[in-house]
């Protein structure tokens, strides 16, 4: 997505899309693989997404930096399925430029159980 402008990224439909979904399915897997974490290390009990990170941070896997940004990782994840007309494009191609380290960090976290 990077290699694409605001201008581009806004008015087409195809590159939107993909990046939106894109976006919502790397969120989502950072929730499942961390939601299974939980679960094989015996960390908790998840009822809600947002429990997720929170548990992952009192078991001391990750920062309460990494768990607020996390916790706002799923807030927009909700947004991107729920209130789909809703979504300013403007984020989105932000989130795609420049806001991607928190997956990067979250996957070498997880990395660390493989």
């Amino acid at each position: 997505m990077k290699k694409h402008s605001f201008d581009e990224f806004t008015t087409k439909p195809e590159i939107y899309g993909s990046g939106e979904r894109f976006l919502q399915l790397a969120i989502e897997a950072t929730l499942d693989i961390g939601n299974r974490l939980i679960a094989d290390l015996n960390l908790g009990e998840v009822n809600w997404y947002r429990d997720i990170p929170i548990l992952m941070e009192k078991s001391g896997y990750v920062d309460s930096q990494l768990k607020e940004q996390w916790i706002r990782m799923i807030g927009f994840r909700n947004t991107l399925v729920h209130d789909y007309l809703e979504i300013d494009r403007k984020i989105v191609y932000t989130i795609l430029q420049n806001n991607l380290d928190d997956i990067v960090k979250l996957k070498k976290i997880f990395a660390q159980f493989l």
